[in-house]
């Protein structure tokens, strides 16, 4: 697969969000083994980027990558990016903490989960408002002295922010929402930022939380599922949008792949930095995803995609 660069890091273009395996969305119908071959299936199709983080489960993600991943002896064939600086309150809810002495515990912690020495990308979750980010970029910065970290990353964050952390030390990527219903990042300039400064962007939730694949309704959404509260994601919401999903689909129609590859394709195609991060816990979905690497969006295709209409919700 195509190599795409986080920072100094290269990574496969897409990459894999794990969170799905044990957090957020439809936990209960996972199945561990299929956890597993999915996983080993992303190393065959040439994935070389698994993003956790402690707070998913809470911690039980990291140790289905220690099981499947590090203890099946493919720990040297992947990066492993995972995040600290948040605390759990309940399933899908969570505090930030973004003390240094927590950040560190925080890594250590990970690490032992993970069943590993080094972290490839460690990444600040979310900024503590009640630390500043130069206290915490530092003592993250530490765990890449101390040999226990590769490279640092930040999670929605703004362009100041960025500058601030990357004065002390260098942000290798910007991890925040980006799809064709959440383009944010793209108005607010993170996006641009990241491609000035040499910094990759992971785009998390490329597909929409499954919305843009056009086989998600409101009745497949049970009350446990982190969606069930979310604005986008109403009985409501989710019809007045539909005209999005049918755009999508429209494309991918005539260029004849999938509607997930067309939403894919779109991500990959707002530039060269630009790495998604699709997350899924099988394997049908996991080879649909990497093999939207190879679509190529024509002109017809950008214009179509670039006039679908805005979300009517916000995505929190």
């Amino acid at each position: 697969m195509e190599q795409r660069m986080l920072g100094e890091l290269a990574v496969s273009a897409v990459g894999l969000g794990c969170m799905p395996m044990s957090w957020a969305y439809s936990v209960a119908d996972a199945d561990p083994q299929e956890s597993r071959a999915t996983l080993h299936r992303a190393v065959e199709l040439g994935v070389t980027l698994l993003d956790t983080a402690d707070v998913y489960g809470p911690h039980t993600n990291e140790e289905t990558i220690r099981r499947f991943i590090v203890e099946d002896g493919l720990r040297d064939r992947v990066s492993i990016a995972t995040k600290g600086g948040l605390v759990p309150i309940d399933a899908t809810s969570y505090g930030r903490d973004g003390r240094p002495d927590s950040i560190t515990k925080a890594c250590e912690a990970s690490m032992q989960r993970l069943g590993v020495d080094y972290i490839d990308l460690y990444q600040l979750h979310r900024v503590d408002p009640d630390v500043p980010i130069e206290e915490t970029w530092g003592a993250m910065a530490a765990l890449v002295t101390d040999g226990k970290v590769g490279f640092l990353g930040l999670s929605e964050v703004t362009v100041e922010e960025i500058a601030r952390a990357d004065a002390i030390h260098p942000v290798s990527s910007v991890q925040s929402e980006l799809s064709l219903w959440t383009e944010e990042n793209v108005v607010n300039g993170v996006l641009a930022h990241c491609e000035a400064h040499g910094i990759g962007f992971l785009a998390y939730a490329p597909l929409g939380r499954g919305y843009l694949t056009g086989t998600l309704t409101a009745e497949s959404i049970g009350d446990s599922d982190f969606r069930s509260g979310n604005p986008r994601f109403t009985a409501e919401a989710l019809a007045a949008n539909q005209a999005i999903v049918d755009g999508v689909q429209a494309v991918a129609d005539r260029l004849g792949v999938t509607a997930a590859q067309v939403a894919l394709a779109w991500v990959l195609d707002q530039g060269r930095h630009v790495v998604p991060i699709p997350g899924t816990k099988r394997r049908r979905w996991l080879e649909q995803n990497v093999a939207a690497a190879a679509v190529v969006l024509d002109e017809d295709a950008r214009k179509a995609l670039a006039s679908l209409p805005r979300s009517v919700a916000p995505r929190y």
